[in-house]
């Protein structure tokens, strides 16, 4: 272990070891990177644990600089572990650089068929003995980090203490169909409202996808396209994305000696809102998460879309519509654009088509469920579905939930204090 101060914290560095494969625990084993935070006055003594769930899939626990957002609430109660799930952060990353190390594409899914929420949560039923002594610990979960939540509900009740949840109640049967036929009619009201706010940028994106269209510009290695433009949308589910949507369109174009050409600046902005170079699990696992009931996923964002016409960029401009934006999809073509997939490409199509993926709710269990839960849930997050995350609230026995309007599915990050005080408050009933 390594210790070391922030302004009023105190932070140790841990590392355990796990299997790969929890069925095979004398296999293989992987590391996993957790830091401990407690307030430098409070070191010495026993507090209850409270373990973060990072959202996702594909992003290790975010990195704070001292007692910053939710952070500073939790530590004047809790000793907090920001685990880094494995495969991201410093816990045995999975990217193209390292996965070849498995061996060829048939080998990476394989091994990465170990990485969802199952082996996630049985992850942390090894971790918490070892930190807490055997006591439970509560669990706040951020999106995926919810999924998670859930899943540890269904497999491990006896190891929390208390559940809560920001804007990460899955639906516990629905394959990824459902998802995203649902997903899509909600990025379509997003994309509305973000034209209702910034008018001029209806055009402004038309002048955009129709120049793609003819020319196929490269930042880093990375090709645009009108879909890759397109995604842009992701950013319209945070707080403020449909302002910073706004301030990225606004300087996309030059003149230069050649004509007029997108601007490097603009293409750059562009390529690190949508290159997954930095979370490739994001794009590798995120139907996969999904995956259960012996049906693949097949590549369930880009078949579904053929069922909304209107999210076409030929027949936007073909006509005097808008041409909109996506959001939180995968597509083949990511795999093709971005030179942080495209060794993986072979290994996506694989998890694609696997068929085996084991149930990862009990909905027994869970209608049975003694652990204090509470769940934000906001009111239109185009994440996750509001109509799927009540019907889950409803199904897990005891759960409160707390529906807001106030904050998008970034309300954790955004509201930082006072999101989590208010899941307290509702898990202890105080409200």
């Amino acid at each position: 272990m390594n210790s070391y101060r922030q302004p009023g914290l105190v932070l140790t560095d841990h590392r355990f070891t796990v299997p790969l494969d929890h069925a095979d625990p004398g296999g293989e084993q992987i590391e996993i990177f957790g830091r401990e935070i407690v307030p430098a006055s409070k070191a010495g003594q026993e507090l209850p644990w409270l373990l973060y769930l990072e959202g996702g899939p594909g992003f290790g626990a975010r990195r704070f600089t001292g007692a910053e957002a939710w952070l500073g609430r939790a530590v004047r109660e809790f000793r907090v572990l920001l685990l880094d799930q494995r495969g991201t952060g410093l816990s045995t990353p999975a990217n193209r650089q390292t996965l070849p190390l498995r061996g060829g594409p048939r080998e990476q899914a394989d091994y990465l068929a170990h990485f969802r929420a199952d082996s996630i949560v049985r992850d942390c039923e090894l971790i918490r003995p070892r930190l807490t002594g055997g006591a439970p610990w509560t669990v706040l979960g951020q999106s995926f980090g919810g999924f998670c939540a859930v899943r540890y509900l269904s497999a491990a009740p006896e190891g929390l203490s208390t559940v809560l949840i920001t804007g990460g109640l899955p639906s516990l049967d629905a394959h990824a169909d459902d998802v995203y036929r649902a997903a899509y009619p909600r990025i379509e009201r997003k994309v509305a409202a973000h034209y209702a706010r910034y008018p001029q940028d209806i055009e402004r994106v038309r002048e955009i996808t129709a120049h793609l269209v003819g020319h196929r510009p490269e930042s880093a290695g990375y090709r645009l396209t009108p879909e890759g433009f397109q995604s842009l949308g992701i950013l319209l589910g945070g707080g403020n994305g449909s302002h910073q949507l706004h301030y990225l369109l606004e300087n996309a174009f030059v003149r230069t000696p050649h004509g007029t050409e997108l601007s490097d600046t603009f293409q750059e902005a562009v390529r690190t809102a949508t290159s997954f170079a930095g979370h490739p699990l994001y794009a590798l696992l995120h139907e996969a998460i999904y995956g259960q009931g012996g049906r693949p996923t097949a590549w369930a964002a880009e078949r579904v879309r053929a069922e909304f016409p209107q999210f076409d960029a030929a027949t936007a401009l073909a006509g005097d519509g808008p041409v909109l934006f996506t959001g939180e999809t995968i597509h083949p073509w990511h795999f093709e654009v971005d030179p942080a997939l495209r060794p993986l490409r072979e290994t996506a199509a694989l998890l694609a088509d696997r068929t085996d993926w084991e149930p990862l709710y009990d909905p027994e269990r869970l209608a049975a469920n003694e652990v204090p839960v509470a769940a934000a849930v906001y009111h239109d997050d185009m994440y996750v579905d509001t109509a799927h995350a009540l019907r889950t609230a409803s199904a897990i026995r005891g759960l409160r939930t707390w529906v807001t309007d106030e904050f998008e599915h970034d309300g954790l990050r955004a509201g930082g204090p006072r999101v989590l005080d208010r899941l307290l408050a509702v898990v202890r009933d105080e409200v």
